[in-house]
């Protein structure tokens, strides 16, 4: 699954108001998750650090733009960070699964989209950059707002990327892809704000500094500030900087006060400077960190089905691998089926004028939970089932007992891949009696719970079914096909009509 950082800042620091609204919009956009939300005053400015899969950051970052549109007016702005829009810039940064060049063309999807559905003049920098001198963003951003206002119009090297040469209420935005970043910013005990800005100065790469260092002095309250972007934490580390900024800042007769991470950092990162401060000798290695051992230990682990989200499991069943298929969505609609009846259980027990029912649903509630639980199970054994099969085929078949070997093994897994449905077959039919037992008898409030229930648990019985059918061809043994075909006729006798019966009575007594 490709991850992606979403790092969108905002002209708005000021106004919780309009925070909560651009807030609320990159939220209900998907499933791209906000990890942080960080609004400064004296910059008047929101940086929000999102994580999730390219199309849903895509959809957030849309979304965000667009309401930032609609709430900030860039010609009533002021803040203390350079900015040229409502939405300033939203760069897209690869974790995992994606490369820095799909990052890039992500964000030139995004350019165009904004540029042609909102209006807005877009910019592209970092990797997705059409022109040299637009990969660093300090260019684009030259003369902020103000500037670019005047300048879009009739200067063609400030011609956007996408969109028009005028700028709107909301200003333009840049739009990239870049690898990780640190904000970082280092107060200094004085009100001199010529002092951060010399510092500034002296530490960023354009004037002889650190080679990943952008870095700018900014007067803020009770101190001045240092404020800085690590463009590559592992070759200009954050303690180095540190140090230098604090022999810096002792010319000038001041010191550090504090420092500040705007946003996420990678703990790597931490573990540098800790490294560096700690003096740890050549023995140390970073997996004597237990979190760190412990993370190693879980990526070398398979991740199963069952703790998959819905959401992700739904995404696997969508993917181009057969597996997970249709037997493990059977063991999802059987789950289902016996935890709504369950729920229908517990909301019976222990209510008013169900008090002599409480002991018969105490007791279903028990078996409804193991037998959910018992399917959750099979969700990943289906799957494994299914694998098992593919294995046998790609077994060798050179020589006469490689072949045997190979079409023994492929008759044992074919019939495993048979007897894990037919198990999930017997499971749901297990639900299914309870459920029918049950009836209507349960909370009149959760009459429908159970008839939903009745329904999912019929459909992985009967999903289930069909994948036990579907293996049995391939089987030679004929008696395993038999007592197979005769258990599955009896199991599925009348169910339908139990189960409409069931559902009938229930839409009856709504």
């Amino acid at each position: 699954m490709p991850l992606i950082e979403l790092v969108p800042n905002f002209s708005e620091g000021r106004n919780q108001e309009k925070i909560d609204a651009i807030l609320a919009a990159l939220k209900s956009a998907g499933t791209a998750k906000v990890l942080d939300a960080r609004a400064d005053p004296d910059h008047n400015r929101l940086v929000v650090t999102m994580v999730g899969e390219p199309d849903e950051c895509f959809n957030a970052a849309f979304a965000g733009i667009k309401t930032a549109s609609e709430l900030i007016d860039m010609d009533q702005h002021s803040g203390e960070h350079p900015r040229v829009g409502a939405t300033d810039v939203v760069p897209f940064v690869p974790i995992s699964g994606i490369t820095l060049e799909e990052c890039a063309d992500l964000a030139k999807k995004l350019a165009e989209k904004v540029s042609n559905e909102l209006g807005i003049p877009t910019y592209l920098y970092e990797a997705s950059a059409t022109r040299p001198d637009r990969v660093n963003l300090a260019n684009i951003r030259k003369g902020q707002y103000e500037g670019l206002k005047e300048d879009i119009k009739t200067n063609p090297d400030r011609k956007p990327d996408f969109g028009p040469s005028e700028l709107p209420k909301a200003g333009a935005t840049v739009i990239g892809a870049r690898e990780f970043l640190i904000a970082y910013n280092i107060y200094l005990n004085t009100d001199d704000v010529s002092i951060a800005k010399r510092i500034g100065v002296n530490i960023r790469h354009k004037n002889g500094g650190f080679a990943f260092c952008k870095s700018m002095g900014f007067a803020t309250k009770p101190y001045v500030q240092v404020s800085m972007n690590l463009t590559n934490y592992k070759k200009t580390p954050m303690h180095m900087v540190v140090e230098t900024v604090r022999r810096e800042a002792a010319r000038f007769g001041v010191m550090i006060t504090e420092t500040e991470v705007y946003g996420m950092i990678p703990v790597d990162a931490l573990i540098e400077a800790s490294e560096f401060y700690l003096q740890l000798n050549d023995k140390w290695e970073q997996n004597q960190i237990i979190e760190k051992k412990m993370d190693e230990v879980a990526r070398s682990e398979t991740p199963q089905l069952k703790d998959l989200s819905v959401h992700g499991f739904i995404r696997e069943l969508a993917s181009d691998s057969p597996a997970p298929g249709g037997g493990s969505a059977s063991c999802v609609a059987g789950s289902i089926g016996a935890a709504l009846a369950a729920m229908v259980a517990r909301l019976t027990i222990g209510k008013k004028g169900y008090e002599e029912l409480s002991p018969y649903f105490e007791e279903q509630k028990k078996k409804l939970d193991d037998l959910h639980n018992e399917l959750t199970l099979l969700i990943d054994k289906d799957a494994n089932a299914f694998n098992g099969v593919m294995k046998a085929f790609k077994l060798p078949k050179e020589t006469d007992e490689e072949k045997a070997a190979r079409s023994a093994k492929i008759q044992e897994e074919y019939k495993v891949a048979a007897l894990v449905p037919m198990e999930t077959v017997r499971t749901c039919k297990a639900v299914l009696d309870i459920i029918l037992d049950i009836g209507i008898k349960g909370n009149k409030n959760a009459l429908s719970d159970i008839a939903v229930g009745a329904m999912n648990a019929l459909t992985g019985l009967k999903s289930a079914a069909l994948n036990v059918e579907i293996n049995l061809p391939s089987i030679k043994d004929d008696n395993f096909k038999t007592e197979m075909k005769a258990e599955l006729a009896t199991i599925l006798t009348n169910l339908d009509e139990k189960v409409n019966l069931l559902v009938e009575n229930a839409r009856n007594s709504f």
